[in-house]
């Protein structure tokens, strides 16, 4: 194990965390917040400890599998246990693991809260809370690596595959670091237009920038108490169509911007997803019909919480755990298959839902013709067995966390749809899930080993899970 350059990307880490910790301390001056200074102070201390420690000189500098997976898991732990204490030190969430829940929330662009009155908060604190959306929907290893020179080959390939969700993370093009900085250009391309339309809605500043920033790296904190109910119509629609486009592979995007539109639409991921939306959209808007006085307000409200709940954002227009039973297990299920590879939602991903589907088909024409050749392919390529392999490991390791986690938070008595939910809610990156978490509810009444275990849900959720499951694997951390 390559000690010093782990510590190295962890200085990195506090250092950038610490200059972002800046951009609320704007917010505090122009609404005249007490809070700005203990950000500040917080501010210019990590970014001081993250030069002291990131000093030394480090011999071998490459990053290997295995450093990059240890890196990418201590960096999201570090940052979510740093980026808590505001909370504490401003009394808004006295209590270090209701702070931590919140953060990690934030970071890993879940937004499932223990908070049940948001506007209680500071302009400085809300501001800080949705900011981490944004910060933590590209990545926070991925932004530093547009930053910092290439000068280690292709081993940074390593942290960006180990933060980046999905089955499989290529580069764009031959420089790692040229790689993130598209990826940063389109992210922050769309999350510009996007303040630019809600701006033209005549939204407050303060609210569209948070949305926005909750919308754009799909997570979901609200910053009134009814999430986007309070929105006008063309808001609520805005909102919805681009969250539905932050689902979307970004690799959809680059090839749009280099002209190779046949081969962005020829993206099966694309595809599904968004015919799983347009599905789920009309069957859900078809049942709540008769909830609502025009066709309009039902199709709103059904394709903003589809689209919502699919790119694991979490935004709520309606309290949506009233609806029938048939919308409600379409949302359940759509929590798990989740948003694209590639995109800032979370979740199983589609691409690994449409492999799994082919694999099947592939499997019962094998008992057809059990002596044919048969290849699965995907996006005219074809899928190989170590492919497959992985994600039937990633498959089995994700429900044995999901249902070992329920099993634990069921200590504390709740009932089996609000426990059930709370883990899929968390481990998908959701946001609300029904019942006790349901959208007008929080996830305060928890125990703090259930949040904890809630914590690290969401975490293993948005690494997608080896990157936080190795850090517990003893072989993990010998020499050799």
């Amino acid at each position: 194990m390559n000690y010093p350059v782990i510590g190295q990307v962890l200085s990195w880490i506090l250092c950038t965390e610490g200059a972002l910790m800046l951009l609320p301390c704007i917010i505090s001056l122009i609404y005249r917040e007490d809070q700005g200074m203990i950000y500040f102070a917080l501010a210019i201390l990590a970014i001081a400890l993250g030069y002291l420690t990131g000093r030394r000189k480090v011999k071998n500098k490459a990053i290997y599998q295995r450093e990059g997976f240890v890196a990418v898991g201590l960096s999201w732990v570090l940052l979510s246990l740093y980026g808590a204490i505001p909370f504490v030190l401003t009394g808004e969430i006295p209590c270090y693991v209701d702070a931590v829940f919140e953060i990690v929330s934030g970071f890993t662009t879940t937004g499932s809260s223990i908070l049940s009155d948001v506007e209680a908060l500071s302009h400085t604190s809300l501001f800080w809370r949705s900011f981490s959306h944004w910060i933590g929907g590209m990545g926070v290893l991925v932004f530093i690596l547009m930053l910092i020179p290439t000068n280690r080959g292709g081993t940074q390939m390593n942290l960006m595959k180990a933060e980046s969700p999905g089955p499989d993370v290529s580069k764009f093009v031959p420089r790692v670091r040229n790689t993130a900085i598209v990826l940063y250009k389109i992210y922050l391309g769309m999350t510009l237009i996007m303040i630019a339309l809600l701006a033209l809605t005549g939204m407050n500043w303060f609210h569209n920038l948070c949305i926005t920033f909750g919308t754009a790296g799909t997570g979901g904190f609200g910053i009134i108490n009814d999430s986007c109910a309070s929105y006008t119509p063309i808001q609520q629609w805005i909102i919805t169509l681009f969250m539905i486009a932050f689902g979307v592979n970004f690799g959809f995007y680059y090839l749009f911007l280099i002209t190779r539109f046949k081969e962005a639409f020829a993206m099966e991921e694309v595809r599904a997803y968004l015919g799983i939306i347009l599905a789920s959209g009309l069957a859900i808007a078809w049942q709540i019909r008769d909830r609502f006085e025009t066709v309009e307000e039902a199709l709103r409200a059904s394709f903003f919480q589809v689209g919502s709940i699919m790119t694991t954002t979490g935004y709520s227009s309606v309290d949506f755990d009233l609806w029938p039973s048939f919308s409600k297990c379409i949302l359940v299920l759509l929590m798990i298959v989740g948003a694209c590879a590639g995109s800032t939602g979370g979740g199983v991903k589609v691409s690994r839902v449409v492999l799994i589907v082919k694999s099947i088909f592939l499997e019962l024409g094998q008992v057809l013709h059990p002596h044919g050749v048969q290849r699965m392919r995907m996006d005219g390529k074809t899928v190989d067995s170590k492919m497959l392999n992985s994600i039937y490991i990633f498959l089995t390791t994700y429900f044995l966390i999901f249902f070992l986690s329920v099993l634990a938070v069921s200590l504390d008595g709740f009932n089996f749809e609000t426990n059930f939910t709370a883990v899929a809610a968390t481990l998908n990156n959701i946001g609300p899930g029904l019942a006790g978490v349901g959208p007008t509810r929080n996830f305060y009444a928890y125990s703090h080993l259930s949040k904890l275990i809630l914590i690290f849900d969401m975490l293993a959720g948005r690494l997608e899970l080896l990157p936080m499951l190795i850090l517990f694997y003893p072989r993990t951390w010998t020499k050799n």
